[in-house]
């Protein structure tokens, strides 16, 4: 076994591949284990109604969080993987993205100020919104694309697992009942702003990147690069994190809160694969370059071996869901159960169309067909949403969940199976 290991680790680029994963690995694992802490925790303390007006305000925020990060968790990254030998090339793409997006953040707070004009339920809770809001800007000032596409992810995996835990530590010193909820959101972004702050300066430090103000025609290309794959998110969002707001409209946040806890459940063991494939990403767009065949040997084995994971994950969420309600909430919520149960098989389907969309379809440049892909599965979902949620409500929104990512799985395999297969 070991002699099959040091073969397979023989070059430094597959050994940077494994310590990347490795390092991503231990950062998705304590993202595994941090929330599982904090998550039954906050659900027992503040209550169900508390926990489903922040599951509220966190999916509006995340369509800031998507705006700004506006695809360059996935362009930025391929590029400085493709160009990380030419240091001008670094400071350009580096100077660009994060100019762009600073510009994002302030059009998305902005945008909020305006809409706590318009919604009463946002300006009643604006100064909640606003720490949520923290999030964003913490997420600005942490470019994990760069460390992601120089591969060298060991820098900001520590970095965060020791911010992380502290804050962790002080959700358990603070939140000690429901007065206390206005104090999650903004512990939240205290932290991933800490992180951002940090990681500016080991850029420079040690990466020697200086920022240098770019011309509006840089911006304009590297706003151009990202145009499908951000226009795609934006749709991406309709039928991932509108279930939330629109369950809310029809619903209430105790019923929000319900559907809030089973996602999180859910949404916890999806991620679990993800650390692998985004420290082999960079690695695949390299090869890609190089040899078609090799990457599509290493996208099968990615695929099967994820797939059979989440697989066995689903199983055991399908058989002891009412077990893990119980064990996170202390209570045996029969809505919440249900739900679980009906988004079980979620983690495989996602994580299948994670591997379509990103390793497959961006590492062949065939960005252009997700837009069409979006366009048509956000259609679906506002139709089953507004069909399954006023008749069924929280089992109806996972049966909308459920219906649509197959749906743009099966669609993803089909550009996939035409284009490159």
């Amino acid at each position: 076994m070991i002699n099959k290991i040091k073969s397979f680790i023989n070059t430094p680029d597959k050994k940077q591949v494994v310590s990347n994963i490795f390092s991503l690995s231990i950062l998705q694992i304590m993202n595994y284990i941090l929330p599982l802490l904090t998550f039954p925790y906050l659900v027992r303390v503040l209550g169900i109604e508390l926990f489903g007006l922040l599951a509220f305000i966190n999916g509006i925020i995340f369509y800031f969080t998507v705006l700004t990060e506006y695809s360059f968790n996935l362009v930025a990254t391929k590029e400085i993987a493709i160009h990380r030998k030419n240091k001008a090339k670094i400071i350009e793409i580096f100077s660009s993205v994060m100019s762009i997006q600073f510009i994002l953040m302030l059009i998305s707070f902005f945008l909020l100020l305006i809409l706590s004009f318009v919604f009463n339920d946002i300006r009643e809770y604006l100064y909640i919104y606003i720490f949520a809001f923290g999030s964003v800007v913490g997420k600005v000032f942490f470019p994990q694309w760069f460390f992601q596409g120089m591969e060298q992810m060991k820098y900001i995996t520590y970095l965060n697992i020791i911010i992380r835990v502290f804050f962790t530590l002080l959700v358990f010193v603070i939140i000690k009942d429901k007065s206390d909820y206005i104090f999650v959101p903004l512990l939240n972004s205290i932290a991933i702003i800490i992180v951002g702050i940090i990681s500016l300066f080991i850029i420079k430090n040690k990466f020697d990147i200086d920022f240098k103000i770019p011309s509006l025609e840089l911006m304009k290309i590297y706003l151009y690069k990202g145009w499908h794959i951000f226009s795609s998110s934006l749709f991406t969002l309709v039928y991932t994190k509108s279930v939330i707001v629109i369950l809310g409209v029809f619903t209430n946040n105790t019923l929000v809160g319900y559907y809030a806890l089973a996602e999180k459940i859910i949404m916890i063991v999806s991620s679990v694969f993800a650390s692998v494939q985004g420290a082999l990403f960079p690695y695949i767009a390299k090869i890609s370059r190089v040899s078609r065949d090799r990457t599509l040997v290493i996208l099968k084995k990615l695929l099967i071996y994820s797939t059979i994971l989440m697989l066995i994950s689903s199983i055991l969420i399908l058989i002891f869901a009412d077990y893990v309600i119980y064990l996170i909430s202390g209570n045996y919520i029969s809505e919440a159960t249900t739900t679980l149960r009906i988004l079980s098989f979620f983690p495989v389907v996602i994580t299948i169309a994670r591997i379509f969309s990103k390793n497959y379809i961006i590492t062949f440049d065939l960005e252009k067909y997700l837009l069409p892909i979006y366009m048509k599965t956000s259609l679906l979902s506002i139709i089953l949403m507004f069909i399954f949620i006023p008749l069924l409500k929280i089992q109806g929104a996972a049966i909308s969940v459920m219906l649509t990512e197959i749906f743009a799985t099966f669609y993803m395999y089909i550009v996939i199976k035409r284009n490159i297969l």
